[in-house]
Order: C-alpha cells, then structure tokens, then sequence
C-alpha cells in the first residue's frame, strides 16, 4: 500500500487523526441513544423485549445490508473508496447519518413506531460507511505495527461519545424534553436528533476543509473474493460479529436489568447513569490499550502513562454521572483488574483480546447467577474489558491483506449484523419463562468465541515468529 503524497521523510498525520477523532466520538454518542431509545420506545408504544430489539436490529442491520451492498459493488467492479478516496467516502457517510437524525422529526410528529424504524435504519446505512472508511482509513495512517494503538485510541473517544450520551441523552428525552407531567412522548426525540443533526454537517464541513493524505493503491485491481483466502480475515469476520453482538446486547438490557427487583429494583433516571460506567468502563480500557499496544513506549513509562490516564478518565466519568463516589468506587477494583489483564496480555493484540474475553465470560455467569450489588458490578465491570475488542479483532483480521484492505473491511462491517440479531436473540429469551438475568446466557457464546479466535491469532503470530526466526530473516 503505498500513498499518493509521498514524501522523503515521515509524514506527519497528527491533525488527520485529531480530525477522524471527533467523527468517532459522534458516531459513539449517537450510536449509544440507542440504549435510551430502548426504554422510552418500549414505555411508549407499550412493547415486548423483542418489540423493542428492532431498535437494534433496524440499526445494525443496516450495517449488514450497506456493507453487502459495498462488498458486492467491490465484487463486480472494484473497490469503491480506492476509487473516490477516504474523505469523500467519510463525507458521503456523515451527510447520510445526518439524514437519518432528521428523519427522528416526521417520526417523532407522527408518533409511528416503524417510522423510527426508518430513521435509524437510514442512520445505519451512513454510520455503515463510516465504519468501512474511517476505522480503515485511521489503520493507514502510520506503520501496521501500531494500528491496534491508533484504532484503540480513536475508539476511547468514540467510548467518550457512548458514556456522555446515557447521561445527556438521557436527560433530554426523559427529562428535559419530556412532557409537561414528566410524562414520556413522541415529541421528546425530536429536537435531540435535529441538534445531531446540525453538529454531523458541522463536522462535514470541518472534514472537508481540512487537508486529509490519500491513500490509493498502485498495484492492479482485482474483482472477486480476494479478501476471502485470508484465514485471519474469515474467522475475524465472526470475532466482529460476536463482539458487536455482545457488547450491544448487554448495553441494551441494563437498564432492564438493573430495574429487576432480584437485581437493585432502580428507576430509569438513575439506571442511565450506571449504563454510563458500562460505556465509560470501554473509554477508559481503549484510552490503556492505546498506551498499552503502542511499541515505541518503554514498559516503565507505559506503567505510569497508564496509571495517569486511568486516574483522569475516572475523574472525568465521576464528574459527568450523577452519582456519589461510594456508588462509583466499585469500579476502580475494576480498573486494577484491567491492568493485570494488561500484563497478562504482554502488550501482544491477539493474547490481550484473549484474556479479556475469558474475563466477560466470568464477569456473565456472575450476572447471571448473583443477585444485588454483585450482579450489577458484574454486568457493568464488562464494559472495561470489551474496550479493546473491536480494534484488536479488526486488525488482526484485516492484517497482510494489502490490497484487499477495504474489502475486508466491508466484510468485517457487515458482521456488525451481530448488533442487529444477538440482541433480537435475547429478547426472545428475556421476554420467555428464562426471564431477563438468564437471558445474559447469549453473550456468553459470544464472548466464548472470541476467547477462541484470540487464542488462534496468537498461536497463529508465535508460528509466524518461529519461521521467520528458522529462515534467518
């Protein structure tokens, strides 16, 4: 892959990132209003578990029909964005996303659920071209061998997104703009989304006149399913897809969750803001895992750099929910826990996904088979530990595919299709004689596998080493 400004000396890519960063942390607060959406939606049209999972399932199954639609264009004709460029593609994906905000409007008028439907189907479809785009394009800018840092720390700031938007989005649905009695109505979306809106087309313009470098490549197109004879890519196409699943899953039931009188019996306003510790818990995983992965960083200052980072993160998420610190101190058991998993997972991507996935899966069945506070620190301690999933499984399944890169990528975006069906999955069981503490048993197969494909990948890396090393290079 080589790029169509190239210099004699290093290129310096700081404010390019700096830029695709704040896209990040829109598109995560935007995405997390699904998990208010879901609870004001069902109160609303007075919905089953599974009614309210279309949420879900509209949303990100409109990852997977954008990205059948990219890769099958990519099969015929070649890859779209080696044709247009990243920036245009970016734009392309913000103006649509910001269409799907302003179709929360007519939605919210008219009071229809499958309207809403509609709306975020549409915001699917641009944050879809977002995901194939940016997550590639941020892969691209510096060496293969610090990807997993730079994504990780791109994804911290699309977690600040998803940890703000429980608290604030929250605040303005069921409080702010809510009716005159407190009461929920249709009407109360439609301003919050219109503000959304109006913020993506500023981050359009932002995007469009900044000077972004292009990254083409030079060698001869080829149609077809290159990108497919990657072993990596394949089973990390399904890693995607049961950690999206997973991840999104549990963020959806928290609030039902934690409403369980077997749990902690707490009301919406005060669930929103443990919902927060979830997302806030990835923020403060992904913003360690970019300091973590980054090679070029001494293990003595990585330890201190780390230490300093989680402090501050901490102090940011105590500052923003609305809880005391006797409520959110729990979760700094939860940080010394990521850090052993740090040192465990020696700063290598694939042993590090592993030993996080083992954790949710531990930190599950304690959900599952505690009760009060224990079941509630374990639900929440999994978003710390799902930080670094994404990033670590993306590139690990789109590494050495060189000109295959954004086909990959559009494959592994379509198994963002997890977000849309695991959850549906477990509706279906919550909404059974299973009830909704055991329905936590569906994100444990998830998380299972990834356990799986860590261990693959690293074992796959060692064999890699072993031979490089036997031929002398």
């Amino acid at each position: 892959m080589s790029t169509t400004n190239t210099q004699a000396a290093r290129p310096n890519y700081t404010i390019p990132l700096i830029t695709i960063t704040l896209l990040f942390f829109m598109w995560g607060f935007i995405t997390c209003m699904n998990d208010i959406l879901i609870p004001y939606l069902k109160q609303l049209f007075k919905l089953s578990f599974f009614e309210s999972m279309l949420v879900q399932f509209c949303f990100f199954g409109a990852y997977f029909l954008g990205s059948l639609a990219y890769f099958t264009i990519s099969y015929y004709n070649g890859d779209p964005i080696n044709k247009v460029g990243y920036k245009k593609g970016i734009l392309a994906g913000i103006l649509l996303s910001a269409t799907g905000c302003a179709l929360f409007y007519p939605a919210a008028t008219f009071s229809v659920y499958g309207l809403f439907l509609g709306a975020l189907f549409v915001l699917g479809l641009g944050f879809t071209i977002l995901q194939i785009t940016a997550n590639a394009y941020v892969s691209l800018l510096g060496s293969e061998d610090s990807a997993s840092s730079r994504l990780n720390m791109t994804n911290a700031f699309n977690a600040f997104g998803t940890t703000i938007a429980p608290v604030l989005g929250g605040h303005l649905i069921f409080e702010f703009f809510a009716g005159p009695d407190g009461s929920i109505t249709a009407e109360a979306t439609r301003i919050p989304y219109l503000i959304f809106a109006g913020i993506l087309l500023l981050v359009a313009v932002l995007i469009y006149n900044v000077k972004l470098p292009s990254f083409q490549t030079e060698e001869t197109e080829e149609k077809g399913l290159g990108a497919l004879k990657f072993p990596q890519l394949k089973m990390g196409v399904l890693g995607i897809f049961c950690y999206v699943g997973g991840e999104v899953a549990v963020g959806s039931f928290i609030i039902s969750f934690l409403e369980q009188d077997s749990v902690m019996g707490l009301s919406e306003s005060v669930s929103k803001n443990y919902l927060s510790l979830y997302w806030g818990g990835a923020m403060i995983g992904r913003f360690l895992g970019a300091i973590s992965l980054n090679h070029s960083i001494s293990q003595a200052k990585k330890a201190i750099y780390m230490i300093l980072t989680a402090g501050l993160v901490f102090g940011l998420i105590f500052s923003i929910v609305d809880l005391t610190f006797s409520q959110i101190s729990f979760f700094l058991v939860f940080i010394v826990l990521n850090f052993v998993a740090f040192f465990i997972g020696k700063s290598a991507p694939a042993r590090t996904l592993a030993v996080f996935a083992a954790v949710n899966v531990l930190l599950l069945l304690s959900t599952m088979f505690s009760a009060g506070e224990m079941a509630m620190y374990s639900v929440l301690g999994m978003g710390i530990f799902n930080s670094i999933m994404f990033s670590n499984i993306y590139t690990l399944g789109i590494s050495g595919l060189g000109k295959y890169t954004s086909q990959g990528s559009s494959l592994l975006v379509m198994a963002i299709l997890g977000g849309a069906l695991v959850p549906l999955i477990q509706g279906v069981v919550a909404d059974s004689s299973v009830g909704v503490q055991k329905s936590f048993i569906v994100p444990v197969f998830c998380y299972l596998y990834i356990l799986y494909f860590g261990i693959y990948c690293s074992r796959k890396l060692k064999n890699v080493e072993h031979a490089t090393n036997a031929s002398g290079h």
